[in-house]
């Protein structure tokens, strides 16, 4: 549509709208005109590994060698890894919904079956303890952990993560954790599983990478922290399928992991503000239902109350684009029926005029 010069308002982009640190993009550069465009080991340089065995030490409490750290083509790719080297058929996945659709497929993929619990808007989109405890089973292999959320933009309390942790050493499952937006975060603190003990660590696989924080989606570098074993065999696997990461990506990656934490609070900041801003005028949509999202971001309003009878979230997604001009995600392909995604990474104006057209759109149609 916007090919053909209509005037969309997308909220659909994963990604920060802002540009690469410059320092990021320099030593890249720096990489390039040194000749840096040859084949690494396949796990990334070590310099990398080593830049994010001190970020970790440094921000998340976790001590890992190189040797442990396995540096990917983004961190869906370290996901998949993960999967592949720790699942084998009919092994089951304890999935939170609303979830990344990816996990699921990623799940499939390798052999695996999806066990999704439901978490409700009203929790928080949170797990009860019960409800953790019931989807256990003898075939459970791993439960996947994203916090801070997408799309919901949960982010798991302590006690729920002590919770996961227990479980997982009591009944011997893995425990996946992406936190690609640990950096993105409003007013509450972020805590890696994998600190609350040596003993939880060596059942952990620890996600990152710099896409969100430092705005390099399309650097493609992204990294697992895990079991010198597990890490051994992510490393073997990638070797076979896509060797090393980009070599000067590499390079900028280092510089990213080294930056100081004012690099990432501005673009925190001005995430923080464009959430208070979505959330205020979706929740002046009479029938709107959201509570502010914790971390990444992504606003995940309940539009149930605004559906026709019959209606689906993905029908309204599809009328809001026909008719609206706005671009949404519909909530059940992350398995939240009800809910729309809305991605507040884009200007304040595109969030201005994008919701001031849903909220027009519900009104012509009430």
């Amino acid at each position: 549509m916007r090919a053909e010069g209509i005037d969309v308002v997308s909220f659909g982009a994963g990604e920060p709208d802002f540009n690469t640190p410059q320092p990021i993009i320099d030593e890249a550069v720096a990489a390039l005109n040194e000749g840096f465009t040859k084949y690494t080991p396949s796990a990334g340089i070590k310099e990398l590994r080593e830049a994010i065995c001190a970020k970790l030490l440094r921000e998340n409490k976790l001590n890992y060698s190189p040797e442990q750290i396995v540096v990917s083509c983004g961190a869906k790719h370290s996901l998949y890894n993960a999967m592949q080297v720790l699942l084998n058929p009919g092994d089951e996945v304890i999935l939170l919904a609303p979830y990344w659709m990816t996990y699921a497929d990623q799940v499939v993929l390798a052999g695996g079956v999806p066990k999704v619990i439901k978490c409700l808007a009203e929790e928080g989109f949170v797990p009860t303890y019960d409800q953790l405890r019931e989807a256990i089973t003898p075939k459970t292999r791993a439960i996947v952990i994203n916090s801070p959320s997408n799309p919901s933009g949960a982010l798991l309390p302590r006690h729920t993560l002590k919770e996961i942790g227990a479980l997982a050493l009591r009944n011997g499952f893995w425990i996946i954790a992406d936190e690609i937006y640990e950096r993105l975060i409003y007013g509450y603190e972020f805590e890696s599983i994998a600190a609350l003990g040596k003993d939880v660590q060596d059942q952990t696989v620890t996600i990152g990478g710099c896409s969100k924080s430092y705005a390099m989606t399309g650097w493609r570098i992204g990294f697992a922290a895990a079991p010198l074993p597990v890490a051994k065999a992510m490393s073997n696997f990638q070797d076979q399928v896509t060797s090393n990461p980009t070599s000067f990506a590499q390079r900028g990656a280092v510089k990213a992991f080294g930056l100081p934490a004012e690099s990432v609070e501005a673009m925190r900041a001005e995430f923080e503000s464009r959430r208070d801003l979505i959330v205020g005028l979706l929740t002046a949509i009479p029938g709107v239902k959201i509570d502010p999202p914790k971390g990444a971001f992504y606003a995940f309003p309940d539009i149930s109350a605004l559906l026709k009878p019959g209606e689906t979230d993905l029908d309204l997604a599809g009328e809001l684009l026909e008719k609206a001009l706005v671009a949404v995600v519909p909530g059940s392909v992350f398995e939240g029926s009800g809910h729309v995604r809305l991605s507040y990474a884009t200007s304040r104006t595109n969030i201005e005029k994008g919701v001031g057209r849903i909220a027009k759109f519900f009104a012509d149609r009430a």
